[in-house]
This record gives C-alpha cells, structure tokens and sequence, in this order.
C-alpha cells in the first residue's frame, strides 16, 4: 500500500490543532512540511515554531521537505523541532554527500529533491546513501499547481536506477496528486504521495485519504 503524506501547506493556518486531529483520525502515515525560505523558491512558508506546533500534534511521521538554501545551517534545528525525515534539494547543494551523512548522524532518515528540469541520472553515485527521493511534479514554491506528465517517465527511470543499484530508497512525488493521476504515479513506482489540495479542500478528507491509501 502507498503511504500517504498530506502537506500542511494546504491546512488551515488559523486552526491547526483540526487538521492535526483530522491526520491523526485518519489513515494517512505521514504529515508532509514544506519549508520555504524566499530565496530558493519564490515563496516564504513556515519554519521551525510550527514543525514544533505539528510535531506537538499529530501522532504520525513528520516529512520535512527543505525547500531552502544552506539547508545543512538548519538540520540539526529541524531534528530538534521534530522532523523524522529531512528532505534537501540537490540543487541547493554544493556538497550532496555531506548533507546526507549529516542528516543521518542526526537521527534522521535522508531525502533528496529534484526539481522538474533535474534529471534523475545525476543521483547514480549517491542513491545508496539516500533513504528516499522526491520527485517535485510541479515547480517547487506554490501549491495547487498542476502535475507536469513528464514526472512519470522520470519516476519510471528512477525506478529502473534503484533496482539497478540494489538499493532501499522511497520514491515520493510532490505536487498535482489527484485521485486522477494518483494510479498512474503508483503503477509506475512511486511509493510516497503528498496530496495538499487533494485532501484539504476535498469535501470529505478522510475518504479521499482512504481512496489515496487503497489505490
């Protein structure tokens, strides 16, 4: 079965403790977070005080997606605030190798993003080191966009480059997930979807967790 990460970026701002219970109550794994910092995205999210706020909430594995530069500043902060899982962008990486390896020390298991334009050929040195991979289907900065269908081909050739390499490594796509397209993405490998809009404006968020969870 698929896990299932909804992405706060899509909650309610004004009343987090309802979508913390409602994540809790219902069968999604995990709870995705993403963090922007203005200067690698077009875009300022959320930070640490509200990891904090989630992590004090919900009883699921938070999913920090670092969508900023220098994320290596930050990682120890991030662990403190209650990310189980750090996720860095490879281009916002000078020393890829050194994040990761940081990222374990901590405690946490290690991801890598690649943005739209990335191919995934250039993870082939470092994909035994990285517990999971996520594909942005979108371009990173700004929910509710549309799922790019190339996404599918790189998910496919990511697949064929994890087998390849023997390795045990997630791979998780980010942006556009709808029930449409979800089963497309999971027949061709993926194994984490980030469902924002999906969940929280569906008119029934727990089913549509359900519909996400049984595909």
């Amino acid at each position: 079965m698929p896990i299932i990460a909804p992405s706060f970026l899509s909650a309610d701002f004004l009343n987090l403790q309802k979508d913390c219970d409602l994540i809790n109550n219902s069968s999604a794994d995990w709870v995705h977070l993403d963090v922007m910092d203005g200067r690698f995205v077009p875009n300022i999210s959320f930070g640490l005080p509200v990891i904090e706020a989630v992590k004090r909430g919900v009883n699921k594995t938070l999913d920090v997606h670092l969508m900023i530069e220098e994320p290596e500043r930050y990682a120890e902060d991030f662990r403190k605030a209650g990310a189980d899982i750090l996720t860095v962008h490879y281009e916002a990486c000078r020393h890829l190798h050194r994040n990761i390896q940081q990222i374990k020390s901590l405690g946490m298991k290690a991801g890598v993003a690649l943005n739209p334009h990335t191919p995934v050929h250039v993870l082939d040195t470092i994909l035994t080191d990285v517990d999971m991979v996520l594909l942005m289907s979108v371009n990173p900065g700004f929910g509710g966009q549309k799922f790019i269908p190339q996404t599918i081909d790189k998910i496919r050739a990511l697949k064929h480059m994890i087998k390849e390499a023997g390795a045990d490594v997630l791979i998780e796509i980010d942006g556009g997930v709808t029930l449409e397209n979800a089963p497309a993405i999971l027949h061709t490998g993926a194994d984490v979807l980030v469902a924002g809009n999906t969940v929280f404006r569906s008119a029934d968020p727990y089913q549509t967790i359900d519909l996400l969870k049984s595909m």
